[in-house]
Formats: structure tokens, sequence, C-alpha cells
């Protein structure tokens, strides 16, 4: 008896551990990260989904569980009894109960599935009201080329409210997903010109949602983020304005004759370089630097820093923030590294509306 006394105290122990870890890390969620606090049309519509397989698994486990007490309890074997008990193999009314119970179940998460899937399978590829953003994934950045405006960027993937975007994704390398958990789902990013495509409905409100390579992709792969910036349309109007606009180049003749030999034969600006990896143009207003360094003038943690501070660390070692990607360490002097990172940082394309600037939700306060 104390035996099963001392096992029911630590099974008592464990499960109360266990509630309150799940009540602690259930407030978690970020606005711009999390799927379960979601932002977007898309999200939204999959986390009913969710809820709704969710609310069935618990009501089987309860219904079970209660059950097999029950039958426990009431049916356990007393002292003297030393009979069979009645079967109950072959009983028609129940096993008519327990087939129909769960078709029941199934036509309860089937439908709305079924109308979710097929109704997010919509292609906005022809409407000329969507934006249409081709996606390329490399070892570990995100390429992001709008056709209809002969724009392409990189990291930051910048968009008006209240829009449908189209994405179409690929691919340069190994096998990649984009997925940015608070707007919608993840895709696939295949090789070979096998494109996939899905869509975003952005919320009604700007700011920045975080978004992440959700397929094992080599060493840096946990590091292989981006973020989407959802501005108002002023804003997003003159982005494009911005980045369609003459490339300016270091106003030290000496910086820009090696920022143009060392880092335009791989890099693009504006009109000038070869945009083979990522463009910079306007890398000064990005949210990060290589995707995982936080822009920010009150740094607290590692991975944070200004501007400047967080472009010098990059070109100096890009190795040692993100270990495998292709970027080399280039041979600059001291003056030559603080000249391009000065420079880099400073260009900037002043692009945010009054409304944008006065808004929190853009501000790196959602990354910590």
């Amino acid at each position: 008896m104390g035996v099963l006394k001392n096992r029911w105290l630590q099974w008592l122990r464990l499960t109360s551990l266990l509630a309150g870890a799940a009540m602690l890390l259930s407030a978690c969620g970020r606005a711009d990260l999390s799927p379960l606090n979601p932002q977007g049309e898309v999200a939204k519509e999959q986390l009913n989904i969710m809820k709704i397989s969710i609310s069935i698994m618990t009501l089987v486990v309860v219904v079970v569980f209660t059950l097999a007490i029950y039958v426990v309890i009431r049916y356990r074997r007393r002292p003297g009894n030393d009979g069979i008990p009645v079967q109950v193999e072959g009983n028609h009314k129940l096993e008519i109960i327990w087939t129909v119970i769960p078709l029941i179940l199934l036509v309860i998460l089937g439908v709305p599935t079924v109308q979710t899937v097929f109704g997010q399978a919509k292609d906005y590829s022809k409407d000329e009201d969507a934006i249409l953003v081709n996606v390329t994934a490399h070892q570990y950045w995100w390429k992001f080329e709008y056709p209809q405006e002969g724009i392409v960027t990189a990291q930051e993937l910048v968009v008006p409210k209240n829009s449908t975007i189209v994405i179409e994704a690929k691919t340069a390398d190994v096998l990649h997903s984009f997925w940015v958990p608070a707007l919608a789902g993840k895709i696939d990013t295949n090789p070979a010109g096998n494109i996939n495509r899905m869509y975003i409905k952005t919320p009604d409100k700007t700011g920045i949602f975080l978004g992440k390579c959700a397929e094992l992709c080599g060493p840096a792969h946990a590091l292989m983020d981006f973020k989407v910036k959802v501005v108002d349309e002023e804003s997003y109007a003159n982005w494009i304005s911005a980045m369609k606009a003459p490339a300016k180049l270091p106003e030290d003749p000496a910086i820009a004759e090696v920022f143009e030999k060392k880092c335009l034969s791989c890099h693009a600006v504006g009109d000038k370089g070869v945009p083979v990896y990522p463009d910079l143009t306007g890398i000064g207003d990005r949210e990060t630097v290589a995707g995982i360094l936080v822009n920010t003038d009150n740094p607290k943690y590692k991975h944070e820093g200004t501007v400047y501070d967080n472009l010098y660390r990059w070109i100096k070692n890009p190795q040692e923030v993100k270990p495998g990607n292709l970027m080399p360490t280039v041979e600059l002097t001291e003056e030559e590294l603080q000249g391009i990172a000065r420079y880099l940082a400073d260009y900037k394309l002043h692009y945010e509306s009054e409304e944008l600037r006065n808004n929190d939700a853009t501000s790196d306060k959602e990354e910590r």
C-alpha cells in the first residue's frame, strides 16, 4: 500500500509540473513569430483547423480515459468472484456506436480541412491587384524579386498592408522551406525550375514579422532568417521609387574604388554591380544584417548591435556569424573595413511615412 501511495504522489507531482510548464509556455507566443498568434488571414484559417483538431483529440482522449477508468473500477475482480464476466463480443449495437462516432468526428474535421486546403491553393498569380514576388532561397539567405517593378532585394520582404502577395518559390542550391509563421504556412523551395506557389494576405496594420527556413539545409540553417515588413501604401510607393533610384557610392574615392573592386563583383547597389549575392541597396534601413544580427541602438544581447557594428562584424568575419555561408573573408585594411561598413550603414532609402515612423510595431522592440 505504501509503494502505491508513493507512486501516486510521484505521478501527481510530475503531472502538476507538466501542467504548470504548459501554462507557462502558452504565454510565450510572439505576434511576429508564433502561428498560435496569427496576424494574417491565411494563418488565422490554419489556426482554426488546429483548434478543431485539438478539440476533437481532447474529446476523444477524455472519453476514452473516462471509460477506461470506469471499466477498471466497475468491473474489477472482487474477492470470491471467480466466474467469467459476460462477454460483449459481437454486440451489434456497440459495434455500430463505436464505428459511427469516429465517422462523425472525421466529417467534422474533414469538411473544414478540405475547404481550407483547397481555398488556400487558389492561384492569385493572374490577379492584377496581387503583388508577385519571386523568392529564391540560398545558403543561407533569401532573394526577393518583384518582376512587376523590376526590383531585386534580399533578406527583407517589403509589402503593403491589406494586400495579396503571391509567392513563387524556388532554390538555388539545396532544399529550403519558406515560412512566415504569423502570416501563413510554409512552402518548400525546390531546384531544377520546380516552382511552388502560395499566397499571403497581409494584415490591415503595419508590422514586422519574422520568417524562417523550415527545412534543414546545412550548418547555418537555424540562422537563415528574414523579415516581412508590412508598411502603409505611401511607404511602399516611396520604397519602390527609392529602390529604382541610381546608386550612390562612397564619397571617399579610395573607399569607392575598393568597394567597386571587392564588393560589387558579387553584390549590387542600385544600378551598379553584379547581383549574384544579396543586393545591398538600402541595407542601412533593414532590421538586420545577414538576417540574424539585429540592428538596434540599444543592444542587449549577443546578436544585437548598431547597423555599423553589425556590418563591421559581418564583413570582418562572416563565418563567425553564419558558419558555412559562401561569403569569403575579404582582405581589407582596417581603414577600408571601417569605410565600407560606414558607407553601407548610412545607405538608407528614407522611405517611411510619418504613420510608419510613429508605429512601434515596426521598431526593434519586436525582436526582444
